[in-house]
């Protein structure tokens, strides 16, 4: 009961009871605020200890550097379907249903991916790899769709505060995945770091059963492509696409770099992408509370944070062309600059979508967040579909500095259109 008459206050409440002074939160708000920093870290700690020790092993499997980077490539298309079917129908299936459920089947694909050591070379370890991968996709969409969902609709009036928050608990899972990934292999070999994380994920499952609310709604009669016939939600989306891409790059592309570049081992490489997650985790609350504080400037943070994340890329390698010579310390500076142009560039997205769905006519209701959180969901596994498997194929036949030069040059591309669009 106390769940409903908070959930309730809560969507009653108006922006004008927040002008004076920002209200406490209910008790409600502070469970689903709780529920959602935990899904957000065992989530990502589970997807991030791939990194630094997956592609070794599947090289020692038969899998070649393309294949590899299908391997993680079919993760997103698989959530890019999920999250789609997700979004549109969350009404009918319930976020708190989907999200729960969603933590489950991932939790069992993790364990399952730690058993794939077993089988045997070649064709069946790959074709598992597929077959897990795309599951443990569902089951993630499911969960992140629903969450983004659940947190817009509690928290309505301070949506990018509250996503930058919860990033926090997203770049600690990022952090601590590939370092604590890297140990646990180094240490037990490659079942254990599955085990352990996959069983964690489960933890959350009973805990997410008690905490979140239900939380009931009429479905929409909206679709996601009248969302896509407005120009700047599309440009939006190719923003977020650009910096998908760009991450799902680096989980593939870069443990193999810095360890024929540098001699380094597979623990030493995950603290290399911390470089990428720290800055993330630090920078991500102030810019979402700056972007709700002043949504004027949303547009100019994604502008200037691609230009960054551009500048991040090229200098990465860095680019044949600038005759600059590979050293560990610049590639640290370079992940830095990175993480935190990503946090510039990809916190204000969601309140954007809102916004702009809104001023386009849909319902203010978790129909309409539904399709918004699947829509960053979709595009945001696109780009992690294309990131791995381009940036493969062309670290496979040029080099990892002609790859990050491209991702540079894509995520430029959209600054130029998202800043001809402003004027």
């Amino acid at each position: 009961m106390d769940s409903q008459v908070d959930l309730q206050q809560t969507d009653n409440s108006t922006p004008a009871e927040s002008t004076d002074h920002p209200p406490r939160m209910t008790r409600q708000q502070t469970l689903t605020l709780i529920s959602m920093a935990s899904v957000n870290f065992s989530s990502m700690i589970c997807y991030s200890i791939l990194g630094p020790f997956f592609p070794n092993e599947a090289v020692k499997k038969g899998a070649s550097q393309t294949v590899i980077g299908l391997i993680f490539g079919c993760y997103a298309v698989c959530n890019f379907i999920g999250s789609l079917i997700m979004g549109k129908y969350i009404v009918q299936i319930g976020a708190k249903f989907m999200l729960v459920m969603g933590l489950f089947v991932s939790s069992g694909c993790t364990i399952l991916f730690g058993l794939l050591n077993r089988v045997s070379a070649g064709p069946i370890f790959i074709t598992l790899c597929f077959v897990v991968r795309s599951i443990d996709a569902l089951g993630f969409a499911a969960a992140t769709t629903s969450s983004f969902a659940i947190t817009a609709k509690i928290f309505p009036n301070n949506v990018a505060t509250v996503l930058g928050s919860l990033e926090i608990f997203t770049g600690l899972g990022l952090i601590l995945g590939p370092p604590v990934g890297g140990w646990f292999y180094q240490s037990f070999g490659y079942e254990v770091p599955f085990m352990f994380l996959g069983c964690f994920l489960l933890i959350m499952v009973p805990f997410n059963i008690y905490v979140l609310p239900n939380i009931d709604s009429d479905p929409s009669k909206d679709s996601f492509f009248r969302l896509l016939t407005n120009v700047k939600i599309v440009l939006i989306c190719y923003v977020i696409f650009t910096q998908s891409a760009g991450l799902g790059f680096v989980d593939v592309s870069l443990s193999l770099f810095a360890m024929e570049r540098f001699n380094l081992s597979s623990g030493y490489v995950g603290f290399v992408i911390l470089g990428v997650s720290l800055p993330y985790c630090l920078a991500s609350p102030l810019i979402g509370y700056f972007t709700d504080k002043y949504p004027s400037t949303r547009s100019w943070f994604m502008v200037i944070g691609g230009v960054a994340t551009a500048i991040g890329f090229s200098m990465l390698g860095p680019v044949p062309f600038l005759h600059i010579p590979s050293n560990l310390w610049l590639l640290i500076i370079m992940l830095g600059l990175i993480g935190f142009s990503l946090s510039m560039t990809i916190i204000p997205t969601l309140s954007e979508i809102i916004t702009c769905a809104n001023e386009q006519g849909y319902e203010e209701g978790l129909s309409t967040l539904g399709m918004v959180s699947g829509l960053f969901d979709a595009f945001w596994s696109i780009g992690m579909f294309y990131g791995p498997i381009v940036g493969g194929l062309i670290t496979q036949h040029l080099s990892f500095e002609w790859a990050a030069a491209v991702q540079g040059g894509l995520v430029l591309l959209g600054k130029r259109s998202r800043r001809s669009t402003n004027r």
